[in-house]
C-alpha cells in the first residue's frame, strides 16, 4: 500500500466517527424542522431499531473483513438467543432467579449463540483446513455456514415449533423528550449495543489479539510467518460474531417482546444492506449503514406503508453501489487495509 493511500486510509478512519455522528444529527434535526414531532419520533425509532441493524451487521464485517467469506449463521446465531431465552423461561427452568429470570435467560441465550458460533468454526473451519488446507481459499465456508443456518432453523422448529411467541419483560417505561416519547428499554438497548460496538472497535486497535486479528485479515500466510498462531486467533473471530449476535438478538427481544424460528431472518437481510451501504470491511461503515437502514425503514412505513420496506432498503442500497461501489466509507478493496 502507498503513503498516499495509507493517508487516505487514515484520513477516512478519523473522520468516519465524525461524519457519521453529523450525518445522525443532521437526520433528527431534519425530521424535527420539516415534519414536526410525528417525523421526529419515527427518526428517533429509526436510529434506535438501526442499532441492532449495526450490532448485527458489524458481526458481518467481522467475518467478512478477517475471514473473506459471508457467515450465514449469523441469523440463526440472533434467533437462538431470543429462542433459547424465551424456552428457559417458559419450560419453568429458572424459577429459582425469581424477578431477574428473564435477565438471565437472555444471558443463557448468549451464551448459547457463542457455543453455536464455535461449533460452525470447528466444522467449517477447523476440520476443513485439516482436511483441505487453507479452507478461506475455497467457497466451502459459505456454503456449510449455510448449512448450518438451515439445520440450527430447522432444530427449533421441531423443539419449539413455528409460532411467534410472547416474550414478556417486567418493565415498561416511556421517557418524554421534547414531546417525543422514547422507550426506556429501546433507549437502554442502543446505549449497549454503541458499548458493544466501541469495546470491540477498542479491541481491534488496541489490544494484542486485535492487531492480530487485523494480521490475518491482510494475509493469513504472512500473519503466520510473523509468528500470530492462526488456528487459536481465528476462534476469537467466531466467539466476537456470536457475542455480537447474541447481544443484537437479546436487545430485539427485550424490545419487540417477540421471539420465533424466523426472526433472524429479516434482521440478517437488513444487516446484509446495511454492511454492504456501510462500505463492506469498514466497522464505520457497517455501524453508519445500520443507522441508514433503521431510519429508511421506519420513515418508509411512515410515508408509504409498511410493504415498501424493502424496496425502499434494497432500493437505496443499489443507488449507493452505482454511485459509489465501495460504500459510504469503503475506503480499500477485500483484503487490503481492512479493519
Amino acid at each position: 500500500m502507498s503513503d498516499s493511500t495509507d493517508i487516505a486510509v487514515a484520513r477516512m478512519r478519523l473522520r468516519a466517527p465524525v461524519i457519521a455522528v453529523v450525518v445522525t444529527l443532521v437526520m433528527i434535526a431534519l425530521g424535527i424542522a420539516l415534519g414536526g414531532k410525528v417525523i421526529a419520533h419515527q427518526v428517533v425509532s429509526g436510529l434506535l431499531l438501526g442499532s441492532i441493524y449495526m450490532t448485527v451487521a458489524v458481526a458481518f464485517t467481522l467475518t467478512i473483513g478477517v475471514l473473506n467469506f459471508l457467515n450465514f449463521t449469523i441469523p440463526t446465531l440472533f434467533m437462538l438467543t431470543g429462542m433459547a431465552a424465551w424456552g428457559l423461561l417458559s419450560g419453568g427452568y429458572l424459577t429459582l432467579a425469581g424477578r431477574g429470570a428473564w435477565l438471565v435467560a437472555l444471558a443463557v441465550g448468549v451464551v448459547a449463540a457463542v457455543a453455536a458460533s464455535l461449533l460452525v468454526e470447528r466444522f467449517t473451519f477447523r476440520y476443513l483446513k485439516m482436511k483441505h488446507g487453507d479452507a478461506t481459499e475455497h467457497a466451502i465456508p459459505l456454503v456449510s455456514s449455510l448449512g448450518f443456518l438451515i439445520i440450527f432453523e430447522n432444530l427449533v422448529l421441531i423443539a419449539m415449533g413455528s409460532d411467534s411467541q410472547r416474550f414478556a419483560v417486567p418493565f415498561r417505561a416511556d421517557l418524554h423528550v421534547a414531546g417525543i416519547v422514547v422507550g426506556v428499554p429501546q433507549l437502554v438497548s442502543c446505549a449497549m449495543a454503541v458499548a458493544v460496538v466501541a469495546a470491540l472497535s477498542f479491541v481491534l486497535k488496541r489490544t494484542k489479539i486485535g492487531r492480530a486479528l487485523r494480521t490475518i485479515a491482510e494475509n493469513p500466510d504472512t500473519a503466520s510467518l510473523l509468528g500470530v498462531d492462526v488456528g487459536r486467533v481465528v476462534p476469537v473471530v467466531f466467539i466476537l460474531t456470536g457475542l455480537l449476535s447474541g447481544v443484537a438478538g437479546a436487545l430485539f427481544t427485550v424490545n419487540y417482546g417477540d421471539v420465533s424460528p424466523f426472526m433472524g431472518d429479516n434482521v440478517g437481510t437488513k444487516a446484509i444492506a446495511a454492511m454492504v451501504l456501510g462500505g463492506v470491511g469498514s466497522i464505520w461503515g457497517a455501524i453508519a449503514g445500520g443507522l441508514v437502514v433503521g431510519l429508511a425503514e421506519t420513515l418508509s412505513i411512515q410515508f408509504f406503508g409498511g410493504d415498501s420496506v424493502a424496496m425502499t432498503v434494497w432500493g437505496l442500497v443499489l443507488v449507493i453501489i452505482v454511485l459509489r461501489p465501495k460504500g459510504l466509507f469503503g475506503v480499500a478493496a477485500i483484503g487490503k487495509g481492512k479493519m
